[in-house]
């Protein structure tokens, strides 16, 4: 699985996490790349993955509560 370190756009970054999230629940990629992915995601796109101390309006749209539970616990991030 090729993932890109930095994205243009909120909505694109949002398709990214979903796209290893899935991928991480179907099997296709461990735990361990999932972990990695998501935080490389987050230290090359920090402004567009959280404003304040939420995660962005689209990122939440477009992830939903289950995949951004799992992201919130791999970045230790608490609200």
């Amino acid at each position: 699985m090729e993932v890109k370190l930095f994205y243009r756009t909120q909505r694109h970054l949002a398709s990214a996490v979903n796209q290893i999230v899935d991928s991480h629940w179907n099997d296709e990629i461990s735990e361990q790349q999932m972990i990695e992915y998501i935080k490389a995601l987050h230290e090359n796109n920090p402004n567009k993955f959280v404003k304040g101390d939420r995660f962005t309006t689209i990122i939440q749209q477009q992830c939903g509560k289950r995949r951004l539970e799992i992201v919130r616990r791999i970045l230790n991030i608490d609200y």
